[in-house]
């Protein structure tokens, strides 16, 4: 029993050309190209905000 429901959770993770295809042209037809764009803008702002968070964070500083 442990190993199918191991089976079928690494089938969810792969996604291959096809089935990402499917999905944008979905997104696309949900949400418009002018909004799909602005979508894509501010994913892309959010991840870079994050990684420059990260980056600028100090680590933990030691206490003697």
């Amino acid at each position: 029993m442990g190993e199918s429901l191991r089976e079928e959770l690494s089938m969810i993770g792969k996604l291959g050309l096809p089935e990402i295809l499917i999905i944008l042209a979905i997104a696309l037809l949900i949400f418009g190209p002018s909004k799909l764009a602005d979508l894509g803008k501010s994913l892309g702002e959010g991840i870079r905000n994050f990684k420059s968070a990260v980056k600028d964070e100090p680590g933990p500083e030691k206490k003697s």
